[in-house]
């Protein structure tokens, strides 16, 4: 059942990464992070090997430019993309994992995903960033997190959600309104980007980071969003996915223009979304069904029947200290402890638990001036 194999992967990955961050970081930072590489990646497989062969998840990606093609999965990039849905890092993780650097990618986090039990852990095991969402604080863990990276020894993905937040219709409210009271162009379908840690990323980033991939994400017209409840119950959904490259060196110099080449992004995607949602097009551009590598498979069904192997043996060898019903009760309380971790993993995807809109108070009129037709 994918389920158990799943469990068994998240309880015994992070300890591997555990080990190995004690034993081999010290000594060299960049073996390391090449080994972690392949025991993160094995820890990501499993949630994409549920996703694309028990849910089905279909991600079709369009590219904006077709030069892009010559380049996922062979050089540091920072990722940026609109926020719009519980498990939009998820379909970054796909995309990763079809370029050939799962294992490497990275993402700056809040700091509450840190202690998520197991996923949280490997995260960062693996160089993640995390953030308390306090400007005064954040801004020397930005600098040090990406200066970290100068030396790291493969090719990484750093995803960056410059809106902050997971997209809702209470937060978007908020968001017309601040835009409205700014006289600047009022959002329909994403939030308004917080530039600062942009600006800071471009930054310290641009000496060594030749690429920022702009992705805009929309779930398909009449299907619903995929949620880790959804792909648990084997229920699919359609995710669409333009991605556009762009040299680091297009962006300006100064904090000002790089905060607002951020901002006309935005309105970019925006008006795309807003074609799809108004129109049904999305793009006109090259699109590329990524399809489901049987590779992944394969690599899970090998390392699944690897770890049922290993607890069979292990509850083997503590049936010869331990009664029977020492044993199964070990069995159900190590049932019930993955169960416990498999549902806080549900309820951190929800966006109902992210963090609140600004608490504006809205007039009857305004309300409907601003909502989406």
């Amino acid at each position: 059942m994918p389920f158990f194999r799943v469990r068994l992967a998240l309880i015994i990955l992070p300890i591997i990464e555990a080990v190995l961050f004690i034993l081999v970081r010290p000594v060299s930072k960049s073996l390391h992070r090449r080994i972690n590489k392949i025991v993160a990646e094995l820890l990501w497989l499993e949630l994409i090997v549920l996703v694309d062969w028990w849910a089905n998840l279909k991600v079709l990606k369009f590219f904006f430019k077709l030069l892009f093609m010559n380049f996922p999965g062979k050089e540091h990039a920072l990722v940026i993309s609109n926020h719009n849905c519980d498990l939009d890092w998820l379909v970054g993780w796909i995309l990763a994992q079809r370029s050939g650097c799962l294992g490497s990618a990275l993402a700056v986090m809040k700091k509450e995903a840190k202690v998520l039990p197991i996923i949280g852990w490997s995260m960062w095991f693996s160089d993640y960033v995390f953030l308390e969402r306090s400007w005064g604080k954040d801004e020397r863990t930005l600098q040090s997190g990406f200066e970290r990276l100068v030396d790291f020894p493969m090719p990484f993905w750093l995803a960056l959600f410059v809106e902050g937040t997971r997209f809702t219709q209470a937060k978007l409210l908020a968001a017309q309104e601040f835009a409205a009271s700014r006289g600047i162009p009022v959002p329909r379908n994403v939030l308004i980007p917080r530039t600062k840690g942009f600006v800071s990323a471009v930054t310290h980033l641009r000496s060594f980071v030749p690429a920022i991939y702009d992705a805009t994400v929309a779930v398909a017209n009449s299907q619903p969003a995929p949620t880790f409840l959804r792909i648990f119950r084997g229920q699919s959904s359609v995710i669409k996915v333009l991605l556009e490259r762009h040299s680091m060196q297009e962006l300006p110099e100064t904090a000002d223009g790089i905060a607002q080449w951020c901002k006309d992004a935005f309105v970019t995607k925006d008006a795309v979304l807003e074609k799809y949602f108004s129109k049904d097009i999305f793009s006109d551009k090259k699109l590329q069904d990524i399809g489901r590598p049987k590779k992944s498979l394969f690599v899970m069904i090998f390392w699944s029947s690897l770890l049922a192997y290993a607890t069979v043996r292990l509850f083997q060898w503590l049936s010869l200290f331990l009664a029977s019903w020492e044993v199964i009760a070990f069995s159900i309380a190590f049932l019930f402890l993955v169960t416990i971790i498999m549902q806080i993993l549900i309820q951190s995807s929800d966006s109902d638990r992210s963090t609140p809109a600004t608490n504006f108070i809205l007039s009857e009129g305004t309300r409907q001036r601003l909502l989406p037709r």
